[in-house]
């Protein structure tokens, strides 16, 4: 005679393995979200005017583009002229208690010398040709620079030292950038500005070289 298993146990419990499958897979959710946050990708919104027109910023995030930031690319790539990017304070800039990240264009590359002469971005003593992003009315001058402790960085010609990045906003009338404070040091740049999602009648890549060349 076969004996019967008893069902005992089961009838009088519920069976709560959905809960623990729901647990996981929002654990797991959440594990894969900031791990996507932390080495692929995230989202910023653009707080100030330093990037105009490029980026529209306010202070008031609703009204503020809002950008998508490739944190991979500079792990396979180095960073070029024109790439716009999100960086966290300088120590020069941490000097004078910002904290919060910057958003920028690339100007300057390692080893270039850079100077300002007539408004204009001179590279190795050739004009910059800057007409894709800055309006006509805009002049590349050190008169901005009136909140620092120092001299103006571009005050005189300055030479891009080994893994650093002079960087300047698009605004250069409202810009507060490397024409002040100093070149931007690799290891400090977060990632390269590719994609505005917000507003939705803006939405679109932001340059118009390719990703990954």
């Amino acid at each position: 005679m076969q004996n019967q298993v008893s069902d005992q146990n089961s009838s009088q419990k519920p069976d709560n393995s959905w809960i623990a499958e729901l647990g996981r897979t929002v654990v797991l959710s959440i594990v894969l979200a900031l791990g996507i946050r932390t080495f692929v990708a995230e989202a910023r919104w653009i707080p100030s005017g330093s990037m105009e027109p490029t980026l529209h910023g306010t202070q008031n995030q609703w009204e503020a583009d809002k950008i998508i930031v490739d944190k991979l690319k500079y792990k396979f790539a180095i960073p070029q002229r024109g790439d716009i990017v999100v960086f966290s304070p300088t120590n020069e800039l941490k000097k004078e208690q910002y904290h919060d990240a910057f958003i920028k264009r690339i100007i300057g590359l390692p080893g270039e010398t850079v100077e300002l002469r007539d408004g204009k971005v001179y590279i190795n003593k050739k004009p910059l040709d800057e007409e894709s992003y800055l309006t006509s009315n805009q002049r590349t001058v050190v008169d901005v620079c009136t909140s620092g402790q120092q001299a103006a960085f571009l005050a005189k010609p300055q030479t891009i030292p080994p893994n650093s990045y002079l960087v300047l906003g698009d605004n250069r009338n409202s810009s507060y950038d490397s024409r002040c404070w100093g070149v931007v040091p690799r290891e400090n740049i977060i990632g390269r500005a590719v994609l505005r999602f917000w507003p939705l009648n803006h939405i679109g890549g932001l340059d118009k070289s390719p990703l990954y060349p």
